[in-house]
């Protein structure tokens, strides 16, 4: 503890110079004679862990726990996101729907949070014993959390930052970091991910053991600014990364790609001006990775308390990250936008119905989180639910219904951070579809499979089984955002402040140019196809159009305009 006093400091100082600022439930199944054919759950969500995060698959990262966990279990090779933010992914996580449907929309206060009802409610009816420990984040119940709310009978939770919570004890006022136990204030003690793990632990220890429980533990970790464990802390000094290929602001890199993407690089959440700082891009990476390195031992501790009470037979234990990523794909940072380094997590689980070693290729999103964990402790799933469970993939059986080969990705546009316009796209195993609302900017659209780092937009391609792939794509997406009352809803929240606004001065006054198959002289030939639908050989087909409305105009002009101007100076 002398330690961590004595580099609290330091660590928090860092962070300051980077960062200021309709339910129709089908009926459950009657509970078994004895529990035991239940199996215990735990579920652990780690903030901001991008899917290439794990050892196993990349070896920056240091996570010997989670790759046993691998190994002993199942590897969701694409697992992703369907809002890349904390508040409206673990809403999903935990209600099983669409931000469009749960409408938490952000990390803001939204009194809609009690309406909601959250899948850990089934669990508790019966008989599972649950316990929520650390970041909820949505709808503003931080303070107001008890045992009782959303199913849980115990309850911890942060107090303060915006809910995020604090690494070491003291928020970034110097004050004292606060926790919410079961419905009062108490002072954080230590490291924020130990003491969590702690919490969750003793709970474990001191529950009632005839019945089984349900462990919902999430992290601070890896959320930025990262500041690692003091022993964690220098782990990796020295090392450095490579930069993403699409990083460089090259004419090359941003070919096709909106006008927006361009202009956020010197942003908060850009590369040119991250945080309006001028961090280190290598430094950045290591506090990200040695950071990592505590949440690893979370999962390990987790494990090992399973194994040594002979647990682990029947426990599913999941890890999962809230959302991805970025560490300068495409020049940006953090996540929100819709490529791929910021919608797709790692997801690994073990326990009964999780075979050992295997990988599952299949898509699977954080609306399949709440059906899999009901479906896994034999219950049957509200109908409510958008999204299904991927237990029968996890075994290498098929569905009873086929699961769906796409999911919808929705974010929208926050007034504090400005420069993520409100997006909607689309993504099945091949190919996505990015869509942008209010903004004048371009569609995007990539074969995921020939170009997986969303290099080369195919939006403008004239091809026909591309063209075709955008229409249907673009109708199959809207279908996908009507809510559970069958509308398309932009839901939007009280703005308070200007948002963190502000460019670096000496690249940024310039914003990024329009598109060179945009640019025409006056009067161009095409000039109305845009408001026309899009199909295969359009401008052949819409040639006539053109030649037609400009012989209309001239035979109005000289036969109706001009001859009746005639007439009235004859007479």
């Amino acid at each position: 503890m002398k330690n961590m006093k004595n580099l609290a400091p330091t660590l928090i100082a860092l962070a300051c110079s980077q960062a200021i600022g309709n339910y129709a439930t089908a009926a459950t199944q009657p509970s078994d004679s004895s529990s035991a054919k239940r199996p215990n759950i735990v579920y652990i969500i780690v903030d901001d862990q991008r899917y290439d995060a794990m050892g196993f698959i990349n070896d920056e990262a240091v996570t010997p726990n989670m790759d046993k966990l691998a190994k002993n279990g199942v590897y969701f090779k694409n697992a992703f996101v369907t809002t890349s933010l904390s508040g409206p992914s673990r809403a999903s996580v935990l209600t099983g729907m669409y931000a469009h449907n749960h409408g938490m929309v952000d990390n803001n206060k939204n009194p809609d949070v009690y309406k909601l009802h959250y899948f850990p409610e089934e669990l508790k009816k019966v008989g599972y014993q649950t316990g929520f420990f650390g970041k909820w984040h949505f709808g503003g119940v931080e303070k107001e959390g008890k045992p009782g709310f959303a199913g849980f009978d115990r309850w911890i939770s942060f107090i303060g930052s915006n809910s995020q919570g604090n690494y070491y004890p003291v928020d970034m006022l110097g004050r004292p970091s606060m926790l919410n136990v079961d419905g009062k204030e108490v002072k954080q003690k230590g490291y924020i991910t130990d003491e969590l793990t702690d919490y969750a632990i003793d709970w474990l220890d001191h529950r009632d053991k005839s019945k089984p429980f349900m462990l919902y533990l999430g992290h601070k970790g890896v959320h930025a600014d990262f500041l690692p464990a003091p022993r964690h802390y220098g782990k990796l000094a020295g090392k450095t990364f490579k930069k993403p290929d699409t990083y460089a602001n090259t004419e090359e890199n941003y070919k096709g790609k909106p006008r927006w993407v361009k202009d956020q690089r010197n942003s908060w959440h850009g590369v040119d001006y991250p945080y309006n700082s001028n961090l280190d891009m290598d430094q950045f990476k290591r506090n990200y990775y040695e950071t990592l390195m505590s949440v690893d031992d979370s999962v390990g501790r987790v494990q090992q308390y399973l194994k040594d009470h002979n647990l682990d037979k029947n426990t599913v234990i999941m890890v999962m990250g809230d959302n991805g990523f970025m560490f300068g794909e495409h020049g940006l940072i953090d996540k929100r936008n819709a490529y791929e380094e910021s919608i797709r997590v790692p997801l690994i689980a073990a326990g009964p119905g999780f075979d050992k070693g295997r990988v599952v290729e299949d898509v699977v999103a954080n609306i399949d989180i709440a059906p899999t964990i009901l479906d896994a402790a034999h219950i049957k799933v509200p109908s409510n639910y958008d999204g299904s469970s991927f237990l029968p993939l996890a075994s290498g059986k098929k569905p009873a219904t086929p699961r769906s080969k796409s999911f919808v990705y929705e974010y929208f546009w926050e007034y504090k951070f400005p420069y993520t316009p409100t997006t909607f796209a689309i993504r099945n195993e091949q190919y996505k579809y990015i869509q942008y609302y209010g903004l004048w900017d371009t569609e995007e659209l990539y074969d995921l499979q020939a170009d997986p780092h969303e290099k080369h937009n195919l939006i403008d391609s004239l091809d026909p089984k591309l063209i075709n792939t955008k229409v249907a794509l673009r109708h199959e997406l809207f279908q996908k955002l009507k809510n559970h009352q069958g509308k398309n809803v932009i839901p939007y929240n009280t703005r308070k402040s200007q948002g963190q606004v502000f460019r670096y001065k000496a690249t940024g006054q310039k914003a990024a140019d329009f598109p060179d198959q945009w640019m025409r002289d006056y009067d161009p030939s095409d000039k109305y196809f845009g408001l026309r639908p899009d199909m295969v050989d359009k401008a052949k087909k819409l040639a006539p159009l053109s030649g037609s409305l400009k012989r209309t105009k001239e035979y109005i002009k000289t036969h109706y305009m001009m001859d009746q101007k005639q007439e009235a100076t004859e007479k």
